[in-house]
């Protein structure tokens, strides 16, 4: 036990090693799964090569940025002081920033590449079983959660190890400058997350309402029909976008929670056998052990044959991992933590550690089960749509957004009720361990995330092929289970991504230097408002890329069909790479803006209005940003299953409605809206209220000197006479009089 406890650092990096192994082992089986006949392999080729294009591009682009934010961020580490304040920080950040875009990036690669293999083996699979084919499609999805955690520790990890031996002559700064220098990594690894998804999703809903309008609605011809010119781009925007993209989402929001906590952790000063250690190594041992149980929870998922409910399966492995995982924390936490510990005054017990891991697990749950509730096929909600889908395309529309904001409420207030309780159990430090204990089964989560985009492509590639009804509909199966999944998992991210916000807002507090946030100041109040608009913005211009891109894909596709004779034929192959070309182009042009906004904002307002107002602006960005990512997100994801739900037929006044009639085309239409909600602009909230939050924290030590020099204390003139009659008649006056001043704070 002494050796462990003596060593435990070291078993960190050591469990994401594990997770990377476990990695290579489960993509080597998908590799060797059966690819089909030649036809299947050509156009699974097709989709690869589109996707490492647009892949290859996006990092020309990226790596620009990286080197310039690298440059800034080394000379940052070269100040050691503003007006007298020490800084704790050293030019070593820019390596951390670099290592975690490099890692972020390659969480991205490594989930799209298995994923482009995974997609034509699922369809190979499909033809003799469903079983097979989950197996074969949630293989391929566990690769892309092995791969992200197992990053995440061990980048985590092992750079705290280096950085601890790098700035060990500092004494008792060395832990604190440690910490400071690893937000790099944080930094990097959210920034790469931010045009990773942005740019991910403006090209998939590019190419998917294109090939909707155009080939579904005006051709009459099924959604994955290989004469629909945007079909290829359309497949490799589900890979570019719901899987490269959310592996570098959920990559990114795994080391901020870390992070939150690690630097909060700092603060607490305990007397342990870990060095005094113990808060800040909590969370990274978790998420470690939390690699573990979701490679065991993995082994749960398995059907018995095509009746069986995939659904069920799939929360099996994810109950199971996540109740295992909270298990384990306790006796972890019993075992790591002192018996009380204190932070900024607020004092609590190991014990209740362990509660706001729980609270925050409970949190999780309940995001997932509401937003599978108001997303999946044969609920009420999704009901309520197909509905209003009988009376035109406005009615359609007018359903969606009202189940996208009614779904607002018992999220919101289940962030509120796990907030409150995990700080009352432990402070701020248990809001940071709370979203610390809900994204420790991230690999689980990305697993079952990752399964859906694998099974549409799949879906498609059956299409595309001609293959018999019975496999499409054993991947349209798959994938309406993973429309759920998908919805679920982006109510879960925006979830981590509220309680880390304000872990991270908590630590940005902490070394600004300022003790409250006083929203009856103007200039406070005036960033509360502008960072409630941000998320707007940054949502509108998502959506009108998205807009924009399609607009050039519906006019080549027409161009295609008029222009090409013999498409509808198949007596001619379209013009795959002109579409794959034109939503490349698109989302590499329009991700900067929204990505400028996020960075450079917090850096604006801090420098120039203080800390104070820059902490106003980040509350507002964090309310206004939760909201706005789950109406989004279940909106589009409840628009979506209500259109395929028609596929199967529904019940509409007493009678059978299939596709193709009008209430179809009106869902279609719902679906078109939503698709940037679900796939763009909301699930790049969570991101963008992280980034912000970090970049905050960044730059807090340099601007505190503004909040000392810019913020005046009034002390008022007073004069008290205490006039006093003791037993005797005597009268005794006292005058107490203070002087008018103005000091310095």
């Amino acid at each position: 036990m002494e050796f462990l406890q003596q060593n435990l650092i070291y078993t960190i990096p050591a469990m994401g090693i594990i997770g990377l192994l476990v990695m290579f082992i489960k993509s080597a089986w998908v590799s060797k799964q059966d690819a089909g006949d030649a036809k299947m392999q050509e156009l699974a080729g097709y989709i690869a090569d589109g996707a490492m294009a647009f892949l290859k591009a996006e990092w020309r682009v990226l790596s620009i940025f990286v080197v310039f934010a690298a440059a800034l961020l080394a000379y940052s580490g070269t100040i050691h002081e503003v007006n007298g304040k020490e800084i704790h920080s050293s030019w070593i950040i820019s390596i951390a920033f670099i290592i975690g875009a490099v890692f972020s990036a390659t969480a991205g690669y490594i989930g799209m590449k298995v994923a482009t293999k995974a997609n034509v083996r699922t369809t190979q699979a499909a033809r003799t079983s469903l079983k097979q084919a989950l197996k074969v499609s949630f293989t391929g999805g566990t690769v892309m959660g092995l791969g992200v955690a197992g990053l995440a520790v061990l980048g985590l990890g092992g750079l705290f190890i280096a950085f601890l031996s790098i700035f060990a002559d500092l004494g008792v700064n060395t832990v604190k400058t440690a910490i400071e220098v690893l937000t790099g990594f944080s930094l990097g690894a959210e920034s790469i997350a931010l045009f990773a998804r942005v740019g991910g999703g403006i090209y998939t809903k590019a190419a998917d309402v294109g090939a909707d309008l155009v080939g579904k609605v005006e051709a009459g011809i099924p959604e994955d029909d290989v004469r629909n010119p945007a079909t290829i781009a359309d497949n490799v925007g589900d890979n570019v976008g719901d899987v490269a993209g959310m592996g570098a989402d959920l990559f990114g929001s795994y080391v901020a929670t870390i992070l939150a906590t690690m630097v909060l952790g700092q603060e607490i000063v305990v007397i342990d056998n870990f060095g005094g250690m113990s808060p800040i190594l909590l969370p990274m041992v978790i998420c470690g052990l939390g690699i573990i149980f979701s490679i065991i929870g993995f082994s749960f998922v398995r059907i018995k044959n095509d009746q069986s409910n995939v659904q069920d399966a799939l929360n099996l492995g994810n109950w199971s991992s996540m109740i295992i995982t909270v298990i384990a924390s306790y006796f972890i936490v019993m075992w790591m933590l002192p018996d009380t510990m204190n932070l900024r005054g607020y004092e609590f017990s190991k014990f209740n550690v362990f509660l706001a891991i729980v609270v925050g697990t409970v949190v999780g749950a309940v995001m997932s089960i509401v937003t599978e509730y108001y997303t999946a096929m044969g609920k009420a909600p999704v009901n309520s749509i197909i509905q209003q889908s009988s009376t035109g395309h406005a009615t359609n529309i007018i359903g969606g957004l009202s189940v996208g904001m009614k779904s607002t409420v018992i999220p919101i207030l289940t962030l509120a009720a796990g907030i409150m309780a995990s700080y009352y159990f432990a402070g701020l430090y248990g809001v940071a361990i709370a979203a610390a204990g809900m994204m420790a089964t991230t690999a689980m989560q990305l697993a079952i995330d990752a399964f859906g985009p694998i099974a549409d492509n799949a879906g498609g590639i059956a299409e595309m092929s001609q293959l018999p009804p019975e496999v499409r509909e054993r991947t349209d199966n798959l994938d309406a289970v993973g429309n759920t999944t998908a919805a679920t998992g982006k109510g879960f991210a925006i979830a981590s991504a509220a309680l880390t916000s304000l872990a991270l807002f908590a630590a940005f507090v902490g070394i600004a230097g300022i003790d409250a946030i006083d929203i009856y100041k103007a200039p406070v109040l005036a960033g509360l408002f502008v960072g409630g608009m941000i998320p707007f913005i940054f949502s509108a211009l998502c959506i009108q890329a998205v807009g924009k891109a399609a607009m050039d894909m519906v006019q080549e596709v027409r161009r295609q069909f008029r222009e090409i004779p013999g498409i509808m034929e198949y007596k001619a192959k379209p013009e795959y790479e002109k579409c794959v070309a034109i939503s490349t182009e698109a989302s590499l042009r329009e991700m900067m803006l929204p990505g400028a906004i996020a960075l450079v904002t917090p850096v604006l307002v801090g420098f120039v209005f203080g800390p104070e107002v820059l902490g106003g602006l980040l509350a507002g960005v964090t309310v206004s940003g939760v909201l706005m990512g789950i109406f989004q997100s279940n909106a589009g994801g409840a628009w979506d299953n209500a259109k395929k739900s028609f596929e199967k037929g529904v019940l509409i006044n007493g009678e059978m409605v299939y596709k193709g009639s009008e209430a179809h085309k009106a869902s279609v239409t719902g679906d078109t809206v939503g698709d940037p909600f679900k796939d763009t602009s909301g699930p790049s909230m969570n991101i963008l209220i992280k980034l912000m939050s970090i970049v905050s924290l960044v730059i807090a030590p340099y601007i505190a000197s503004i909040a000392k020099e810019n913020v005046t204390v009034e002390v008022r003139k007073e004069m008290k006479v205490i006039k006093e009659v003791d037993s005797l008649g005597n009268v005794k006056i006292d005058t107490i009089i203070n002087k008018s001043d103005t000091l310095k704070r």
